[in-house]
């Protein structure tokens, strides 16, 4: 079991890495009710790909829970039964977490594949925690931190559920994507417990003190951008044009923006003591990267009014961002501990 665990864990990684990707695509496409309901789609395991199979059909055959859409509202079949001519209320119910009735195939198909998704990388995660019991004599704690990411990972099923039958609480994505960062954290902590290949970084206390404030600022920069997202998406929601939707910022976009040339400061002057000393933390080279392409998405999406995909890319960098810097607080705290 123990040949198979770090690849498994390392797919695993990946997985939720595509399906903080999805969840993105999803904000950016306004695809976040394609999929009215949770688990499943309109009722269906496999969502409709025409508005046609959502309206009343006689002589049709429905199952327990299937959703039509009658006169801007859901209905749910209360049974499994087959259709007479005449449209008969005894059969249906109303949908009762939300009045949401809008039929988009689009959005239904990348709302459904995002969840796809979620059950790949759900799946490889307990993949990872059966193979995990091959450590129960040497490292046990990889089990519990192989469990506890299982957990999250049902956790983020749930939430994924309660976003829906909120449409779209900003409050509830927010704890949604930090629920993913912390989902990352623990499996980088698995991957790097049993990976023995990596560069050594030369401990230095003032490096590893400035590394750990960068991880925690980025940490801080991904909640204030969390923020202006929400009220970007209140905005959104309006009809209101791109140009309009950061014409009137909070006091939360300014200090978000300002706080990004502190975060790439502080990075900065790592990678510069990390020459200079020659510390041998190689992924630094990777944070400035994509320190630099997260900044340059930012200002793209203030100055030429949100072009398409800049809203993902940026989301997708700040979690990249997040992993890698927090796999190098990992390998330098690793060789402080070595020197105690």
């Amino acid at each position: 079991m123990q040949k198979y665990f770090l690849k498994s864990a390392k797919i695993a990684l990946v997985l939720v890495y595509l399906v903080i990707f999805a969840g993105a695509f999803v904000r950016l496409t306004g695809s976040g009710m394609g999929c009215p309901d949770w688990p499943k789609c309109f009722g269906y395991y496999i969502p409709p790909t025409d508005q046609k199979e959502l309206l009343f059909t006689p002589n049709k055959e429905y199952n327990r829970g299937q959703v039509i859409i009658k006169e801007e509202s859901l209905l749910v079949a209360k049974e499994d039964f087959v259709a007479k001519e005449n449209f008969e209320t005894s059969n249906w119910v109303p949908y009762q977490k939300h009045d949401y009735a809008v039929f988009n195939p689009i959005h239904t198909w990348v709302e459904y594949i995002n969840r796809l998704l979620g059950a790949l990388a759900g799946i490889a995660c307990i993949i990872t925690l059966v193979l995990s019991s091959g450590y129960r004599k040497k490292q046990k704690s990889l089990i519990y931190l192989s469990f506890i990411v299982c957990l999250l990972m049902a956790f983020q099923a749930w939430l994924g559920k309660t976003v829906v039958d909120s449409v779209l609480s900003p409050y509830k994505i927010t704890t949604h994507m930090l629920a993913a960062l912390l989902i990352l954290a623990i499996q980088l902590v698995v991957i790097y417990s049993v990976k023995t290949n990596d560069k050594t970084v030369t401990f230095n206390t003032k490096f590893n003190a400035l590394l750990l404030l960068a991880l925690v600022l980025t940490l801080v920069q991904i909640v204030l951008g969390t923020d202006v997202r929400e009220q970007v998406d209140i905005i959104s929601k309006t009809g209101a044009p791109e140009v309009m939707w950061l014409q009137n910022p909070t006091v939360i976009f300014y200090i978000h923006r300002s706080f990004s040339i502190l975060v790439f400061a502080l990075n900065g002057y790592l990678f510069y003591i990390n020459r200079k000393l020659n510390l041998n933390a190689s992924k630094l080279n990777w944070v400035m990267f994509l320190l630099f392409v997260e900044i340059l998405t930012g200002i793209s999406m203030y100055y030429f009014d949100f072009p398409f995909g800049t809203q993902t890319i940026h989301i997708v960098i700040a979690t990249l961002l997040f992993g890698v810097q927090f796999y190098l607080v990992l390998e330098s705290y690793s060789q402080r501990k070595k020197q105690l």
